[in-house]
């Protein structure tokens, strides 16, 4: 991988970086909001306790990608950005435009999603 594609990833992982961080802010200002909001009845409270759950999950979701982007820019830094962790061999730029923060090849991938 040359230069400027690395240039390019850690462009798209940083930009992404920023978006998630701005998602989770607004989505701990929503529960927050969420909680402090008047329940009428039931059917409110349901409500309110529903979409704080969701919106639990998805920064969960969020936070777990975070990390992975994290780790990606490091090893964008330490020079091991798109290599494989099991084979060792390049993971295409076409997978890395898919996933930039992909820690596998596509053959690898796999193995490790049957595994799991």
């Amino acid at each position: 991988m040359n230069k400027n594609e690395l240039k390019e990833f850690l462009e798209i992982l940083l930009d992404r970086k920023k978006q998630i961080l701005k998602n989770i802010k607004e989505a701990q200002s929503e529960i927050g909001e969420l909680k402090n909001s008047e329940a009428s009845d039931e059917a409110d409270f349901a409500s309110i306790s529903s979409d704080s759950a969701i919106e639990a999950v998805i920064s969960k979701k969020q936070q777990k990608e975070l990390e992975e982007i994290e780790y990606a820019i490091n090893k964008i830094e330490d020079g091991t950005y798109g290599i494989c962790e099991m084979c060792e061999d390049e993971i295409g730029v076409e997978r890395l435009k898919v996933k930039p923060q992909a820690k596998y090849c596509i053959v690898c991938r796999e193995i490790v999603e049957k595994s799991a």
